[in-house]
């Protein structure tokens, strides 16, 4: 008699059916497609990659670049005699300023290369002679022969796109070998400018610089904090489910958002300084908390609980085993999401346009309260700009700030690689 509860022995698969070997045939397409489809979209990511690299560097690569014009100076005669001695001492700068430089610069421009040729320098010519008497008075004694920043049309004509008559320009005075490219450390030093060969970065990448200290200075400590206090003190009940879920939307929200909430607290409520980078700091900071707390969360999380009952065991109190072992256990985690977020707040725009951070500033902020920009607004308001030469500038700004987020997300990485404990 059969036992109804033996199952009867199963028969070995025929693989050799032509049934099975078509389901195999069918599998083995199956992956190849699968492998091909992500072949395929690895390929795309890389070349749409190339394509952004190979765009920003062509156009970017021109904009460290600067043509200088070749100007005679006779400064005896232009200066009517002026002695160096007038130039050192307490009234060298009263002696400098009463100088008409600009007047100086268009006459020996005028005089080398004709009455049309006054345009042919940029606005900041006379003060890079203001500079080169200062560093050397005994200059205005003598003929000096000075290499100055030619006005944008010709900058870009010389470097092949520029109109017919700039080109012509160019090409009479590169063929008289008065025309030079050099690298353009003023885009390195200076801020922004009405000419975009006179324009810098410096202005915005200071403004940059001390909206991410202050971004720093408040996320990082209140993110950390809430995370431990999350993770370790807070009782599970309706108000922290609550108070998790709110972190959770708040790290989805549109960045815009959080710029009309910064341009309503802080700019009408508290009255703080408008465009300054304190309120641009305070704004992104307020982006970048929600941030901080899931990955401190997450890291802290990760730290096994044995670490905590060994501590407790050896009769560490509650904050000891947190701050002791917990915290420098889950520090790597918590630097790479910290980094990861300050990143993406080096990277917006939309909040510091809400607050005002898109002002024309001339020079670098001298502290928190200032007026000042930040780098991707700054690449915002010359890429809308009509003039061809801020195309190069906005190029090569972009550069800069990428090479700005690869060297934090570099950093990220390799923190997370140096600290990270495996268990």
């Amino acid at each position: 008699m059969t036992d109804p509860n033996v199952q009867p022995a199963r028969a070995p698969t025929d693989w050799s059916n032509p049934a099975r070997q078509r389901l195999i045939k069918q599998r083995y397409a199956a992956e190849r497609r699968f492998r091909l489809a992500g072949f395929f979209a690895v390929a795309l990511s890389v070349l749409a990659l190339a394509v952004l690299l190979v765009t920003m560097v062509g156009n970017g690569l021109n904009g460290f670049r600067q043509t200088e014009l070749s100007v005679t100076f006779d400064l005896p005669t232009l200066t009517s005699g002026a002695s160096a001695d007038s130039l050192r001492g307490a009234s060298a700068d009263a002696a400098i300023r009463s100088m008409d430089l600009q007047g100086i610069v268009g006459l020996a421009v005028e005089q080398e290369y004709g009455s049309d040729s006054r345009d042919y320098l940029t606005a900041n010519a006379p003060f890079l002679l203001r500079d080169m008497l200062q560093d050397d008075p005994d200059m205005i004694a003598r003929k000096a022969k000075i290499w100055l920043p030619v006005a944008s049309p010709i900058d870009i004509a010389y470097k092949g796109r520029g109109t017919a008559e700039a080109e012509k320009i160019a090409a009479t005075l590169k063929a008289n070998e008065k025309l030079r490219s050099s690298f353009n450390w003023n885009f390195l030093s200076a801020s922004d400018a009405t000419d975009p060969a006179d324009v810098g970065i410096w202005g915005a990448l200071k403004g940059s610089l001390l909206t991410l200290i202050i971004t720093l200075a408040i996320a990082f400590p209140v993110g950390v904090f809430a995370a431990i206090y999350l993770e370790e003190y807070a009782p599970k009940n309706k108000l922290t489910d609550l108070i998790e879920v709110s972190i959770n939307n708040l790290a989805a929200v549109p960045s815009i958002i959080f710029g009309l909430l910064g341009l309503v607290v802080f700019l009408t409520w508290f009255q703080m300084p408008r465009s300054s980078s304190l309120v641009g700091g305070l704004t992104l900071a307020l982006m970048t908390m929600p941030v901080i707390v899931i990955a401190g969360r997450n890291a802290i999380k990760a730290v096994p609980p044995s670490i905590r009952e060994a501590a407790l065991g050896i009769g560490a109190s509650p904050i000891q085993v947190v701050f002791h072992h917990v915290l420098p256990l889950a520090l790597p985690g918590i630097l790479t999401g910290t980094i990861i977020g300050m990143a993406r707040a080096l990277g917006e725009t939309a909040p510091l346009l809400m607050i005002g951070m898109v002002a024309f500033i001339s020079s670098p902020p001298g502290g928190f309260t200032d007026a000042a920009t930040a780098l991707p607004v700054q690449i915002y308001l010359w890429s809308d700009e009509v003039n061809r030469g801020f195309v190069e500038k906005t190029s090569a700004a972009i550069i800069i700030l990428l090479i700005f987020l690869l060297g934090m997300n570099a950093l990220a990485i390799y923190l997370r690689n140096k600290f990270e404990t495996r268990w």
